[in-house]
C-alpha cells in the first residue's frame, strides 16, 4: 500500500473562547481516496478541514501532508499540495473577471504568459467554465461560481481538494453537474457536507464526527444505512434509504 497522503496525529485544537471544536483525531488518508466528512452542525467539520492546510493551527496533535508537517514554517509548500474549496464562494472569488480568479494562484507562483494561459484554460475546462472567462465572478449563478472556484485550486496542481458543503445551495441541476465533477476527479477529495445522498454516490469513505470526535470511519454503504449510529450523532439516513412519505416504502 502506498504511503498516506494525508494524516491527522490525536489532533485537537479550541477557539479562543473555550470552545473545543476537535478532541484527539486521528486518520490517515491514502491517495486517490474519496473522503466524506459527515456530522451533524457544530461537530468540527468544517473546523477540521481548515487544518488540513494551515487556515487554523492545531491546539494541540499534529496534521501531515504526505511526509510534511503542517507549521508554519511549510505552509507554502503545503497550500501548493492542499487545495481548499470554500462552502461561499464569495470567499474566494475576488478578482474582476473569472479569467483573473483561475490566474491568481499561478501567477504567485511565478507562472507567467503562455504557459499561465494554458494553466488557466485547463482549470477551466476540467470544470467546463471556459465560456465564462471573461465574465465578473458577481455574474455568475451559484452553480457556475462552485464551478469556478474549483477550478482557482485545480490550477496550483494540487494533488488533495479539500472542499466544504460543494452542492450547498445549488438547484438539482447545477448539484448533479458538480457530483459528475467530484467523481470525475483522480486526485485525493476530502468533502465535507450535509447532502449524504451526494456523499454515498461520490466518497468511497466516510468520517462520521460528533462532538469534535470520530465515532465511525469506513464504507458509506456501512455508515450512512446504520439507522442508530446515525440517530446518536444527530442525523439521518440519506433521502434515498427512507421509506416513501406516499407509500411507505
Amino acid at each position: 500500500m502506498s504511503n498516506p497522503i494525508v494524516s491527522a496525529d490525536q489532533l485537537s485544537f479550541s477557539y479562543p473562547d473555550g470552545t473545543v471544536a476537535l478532541r484527539s483525531v486521528s486518520f490517515v488518508i491514502y491517495p486517490g481516496e474519496s473522503v466524506g466528512v459527515i456530522g451533524a452542525n457544530g461537530a468540527g467539520k468544517s473546523t477540521l478541514l481548515q487544518q488540513l492546510n494551515g487556515v487554523l493551527s492545531p491546539t494541540s496533535g499534529q496534521v501531515q501532508i504526505g511526509d510534511i508537517p503542517v507549521t508554519s514554517a511549510t505552509l507554502q509548500e503545503v497550500r501548493r499540495s492542499v487545495g481548499m474549496v470554500f462552502q461561499q464562494p464569495d470567499d474566494q472569488l475576488f478578482m474582476p473577471t473569472v479569467y483573473d480568479d483561475v490566474a491568481f494562484g499561478p501567477l504567485n507562483l511565478g507562472i507567467t504568459g503562455q504557459a499561465l494561459e494554458q494553466c488557466v484554460f485547463q482549470a477551466l475546462d476540467a470544470v467546463s467554465a471556459r465560456h465564462l472567462a471573461v465574465k465578473p465572478p458577481y455574474r455568475l449563478s451559484a452553480g457556475e461560481k462552485k464551478r469556478v472556484a474549483i477550478a482557482t485550486v485545480l490550477a496550483m496542481h494540487s494533488s488533495v481538494l479539500v472542499m466544504d458543503e460543494p452542492t450547498a445551495g445549488l438547484d438539482p441541476c447545477g448539484r448533479r453537474e458538480i457530483m459528475q465533477l467530484l467523481s470525475a476527479f483522480d486526485q485525493t477529495r476530502i468533502i465535507t457536507s450535509h447532502d449524504l445522498d451526494m456523499v454515498a454516490q461520490v466518497c468511497s469513505r466516510v468520517l462520521l464526527l460528533h462532538e469534535g470526535e470520530i465515532r465511525a470511519d469506513g464504507a458509506p454503504g456501512d455508515i450512512l444505512r446504520n439507522t442508530a449510529l446515525l440517530a446518536g450523532c444527530r442525523l439521518e439516513l440519506p433521502l434515498s434509504l427512507q421509506a416513501c412519505c406516499i407509500c411507505g416504502r
